[in-house]
């Protein structure tokens, strides 16, 4: 077994150091560096799920078309209004908010509007059974089949099942609860919000499919883990309102493909 080496890293910037210091040398914040234990991966690790995706070809920009990659339609005039038209293939979608707020639900009711029109939406549930999934989906309306989910928090088993289902669209409800075995750490943690984001967006760049991931936020009202998460994400969405009342407002802090003024 490969012997694992310590770091500490930045849980502002994702920057790794060697060992422990008060400030940050990339970001300069100061007490923000978290233990991390990293094992290099073996080979029978490099040949499970987490196995590298193919490699994007080198090609001048000019041939790159992009008129052949429509926008997904979510179902949802308003959240198609705040992502700028739709969900862009590939594009990683970052949802915060405070709990009981409505974030599942509002995922939920956005894949049973996405399966309605024949395609195909993989709902990833770190948080609920398959049962009370199918309980909230009830209240929301008709379940169409193409809507599967998949009550499951390792990731290499997520990316099996990304590769062997191919979804058009995909929905992690939360990032939070997601745990990637070769990364030191419970899930939750710093480093494992960091690589296991890391994992999924590398899926949907090279595959082309949209993902939503939910995710919490802390007391002070910024996401919850590392600030590298909204770094390496497209768009940042957030979600308030008054969970005692009926109306709730949905704007984008983040839009690489739109703007950030709906």
């Amino acid at each position: 077994m490969a012997k694992a080496k310590k770091q500490f890293i930045c849980s502002e910037c994702g920057h790794a150091h060697p060992q422990w210091v008060g400030q940050c040398g990339q970001c300069k914040a100061w007490n923000t560096l978290e233990e991390e234990l990293v094992v290099p991966a073996t080979k029978r690790e490099k040949r499970s799920g987490m196995a590298e995706l193919q490699a994007p070809k080198v090609r001048p920009l000019n041939e790159v078309d992009v008129a052949e990659l429509p926008r997904l339609d979510m179902g949802e005039k308003e959240l198609n209004r705040v992502l700028g038209g739709g969900s862009v293939p590939g594009g990683v979608v970052l949802l915060g908010g405070e709990p009981g707020i409505g974030k599942s639900t509002l995922m939920l009711q956005v894949a049973l509007a996405v399966g309605s029109s024949g395609a195909k939406v993989l709902y990833i549930s770190g948080e609920e059974s398959a049962e009370q999934v199918r309980m909230r989906a009830n209240r929301l309306g008709a379940i169409s089949p193409s809507v599967l989910i998949y009550p499951q928090t390792q990731v290499p088993a997520v990316l099996d099942a990304l590769r062997r289902e191919k979804p058009a669209l995909v929905v992690v409800d939360s990032i939070q609860t997601l745990d990637l075995p070769d990364q030191d750490g419970v899930p939750g943690s710093v480093g494992q919000i960091r690589e296991s984001a890391a994992a999924l967006t590398t899926y949907a760049k090279a595959s082309g499919t949209p993902l939503f991931m939910v995710g919490h936020i802390t007391k002070e009202g910024s996401l919850a883990g590392p600030k590298v998460l909204e770094h390496m994400v497209d768009v940042v969405l957030q979600f308030e309102g008054d969970r005692h009342h009926a109306y709730r407002m949905l704007r984008a802090a983040k839009n690489r493909f739109g703007t950030t003024a709906e």
